[in-house]
């Protein structure tokens, strides 16, 4: 498709960093990281632990794939900023307030969490971040996070690093 053609108006432009290899020895990585949040919700930036297990796996070119194993947690990517991830914390109590408890058909089974599975829902269950050259190819200011809804309990977030 030409670049005039499709949707919007513009030309898309790619740029190469390394040359395309087709006969590569495949490496893969898989860890997985443990939380226990003290308090009901909280946020934690797992950036450095994630970039350990990429140098850790030895892959230069590839990818990273980063994922909350539990329904009430989230993993995302934003900007580490305490005012920010204050604002987050409002704005989702605000979206999906804890309580009343009784108004969630969920906490009907004897659950009080239904606002953590609408939370997680809004903030993700994963992120998949290119590698590139041996690290984490980032825009500027982004960080990865664990987002924990429902804490008090052990979770866990996998790291899948798949490349060459």
């Amino acid at each position: 498709m030409e670049p005039s053609q499709g949707f919007g108006s513009g030309a898309i432009r790619v740029a190469s960093h390394a040359p395309v290899s087709f006969h590569s020895d495949m490496k893969s990585l898989t860890e997985y990281l443990w939380f226990e949040v003290p308090n009901r919700r909280g946020f934690v930036n797992i950036t450095r632990t994630v970039e350990e297990l990429v140098r850790k796996s030895g892959v230069t070119e590839g990818i990273c794939l980063v994922n909350a194993m539990h329904i009430t947690a989230a993993v995302f990517i934003n900007d580490q900023e305490d005012g920010l991830l204050h604002d987050y914390e409002v704005w989702l109590e605000k979206l999906a307030p804890h309580e009343p408890v009784a108004a969630y058909h969920h906490n009907r089974t004897g659950e009080d969490n239904a606002d953590a599975h609408l939370k997680r829902q809004i903030m993700g269950r994963e992120v998949v971040v290119a590698i590139t050259k041996g690290k984490l190819d980032f825009g500027p200011w982004e960080k990865i996070f664990y987002g924990e809804f429902d804490g008090r309990r052990r979770k866990r977030v996998l790291v899948k690093i798949i490349g060459e």
